[in-house]
């Protein structure tokens, strides 16, 4: 019997190749060959990437020092459980949108969890301002985000205008909720003054909704999710993007695939109908990607 030898890979990739590698369009790839940021021979009139080439601009340049294995940002309840569940082994560090667009910025996590609202949408200006290289920022859902009221206030409670002289249980600053709170209530011609803001902040999507159920509060800026477990009436107001910003190297990391090989299994889709309020339509697409 003839031995077969192990073949080796071949030392180009096709565009294909690339964008599959990348989870990225072929238009994209096309985009960073003409833009010089990615490595790239034409050979023979075709455009190829020297694979060796690739790998080393997935890992970054430079010694830079390999992040903690650490999700840090914001609170996403269906994200908590797909950590668990999935046995990825990352550690999470909850500490809100910008508190962990800064804690990403200085190396202290490999991911982090953003719903920032923008002049034109979620999180990619927020991103992008920074100035970050060698990270990815991927779609993981659309959430529908709005208030979380009190049992009997269904009906009293139509728009947001109506919290004026309400409890109202806030969230500490720089989280994505936070912020569009403000914008909520610069657009219904409220201030902060025009509501009563009980005592504590929630630092978390079932820590606002636990102290709505309470009675420690009338209302609570939060996601439908909670309002399902609570058992809460519901006011929908927004559909926010809650997007996860990844470090290149971690992005390949096994704590990292695990928990995105896990969000593509049909226990995940059936998590998130269970729970409700999520659309997973662009789930793992890339929004923006550095330089």
């Amino acid at each position: 019997m003839t031995r077969t030898e192990p073949q080796s890979e071949p030392p180009y990739l096709t565009t294909r190749e690339v964008a599959d590698l990348l989870r990225v369009k072929e238009r994209k790839v096309y985009d960073l060959a003409a833009a010089n940021e990615i490595p790239h021979r034409r050979i023979t009139g075709k455009l190829l990437f020297p694979r060796a080439g690739i790998m080393d601009w997935l890992a970054g340049s430079g010694p830079a020092a390999e992040r903690p294995m650490v999700l840090g940002g914001s609170h996403d309840p269906l994200l908590d459980w797909a950590v668990r569940e999935s046995g990825a082994g990352l550690a999470t560090l909850l500490n809100g949108s910008l508190p962990g667009l800064d804690s990403f910025v200085d190396g202290q996590v490999a991911l982090a969890g953003l719903h920032l609202p923008e002049a034109a949408g979620w999180n990619v200006q927020s991103v992008a301002a920074r100035g970050l290289a060698g990270c990815v920022l991927i779609a993981f859902a659309g959430r529908a985000r709005g208030l979380v009221l009190a049992k009997g206030l269904a009906g009293e409670v139509r728009r947001f205008a109506d919290l004026k002289g309400r409890r109202v249980v806030l969230r500490q600053p720089g989280a994505g909720a936070a912020a569009l709170f403000d914008t909520l209530l610069a657009q219904a011609g409220l201030t902060r003054d025009d509501v009563i803001a009980v005592g504590g902040l929630a630092r978390t999507e079932s820590d606002a909704a636990a102290a709505v159920a309470a009675d420690e509060a009338d209302a609570a800026l939060g996601i439908e999710a909670m309002a399902r477990q609570f058992h809460l009436p519901w006011l929908p107001l927004a559909e926010e993007r809650f997007d996860l910003l990844i470090d290149r190297r971690a992005y390949f990391s096994a704590p990292v695939q695990t928990l995105l090989r896990f969000s593509g299994t049909g226990a995940f889709h059936a998590k998130a109908t269970a729970m409700g309020g999520y659309d997973l339509g662009d789930l793992g697409a890339v929004r923006w990607l550095s330089p």
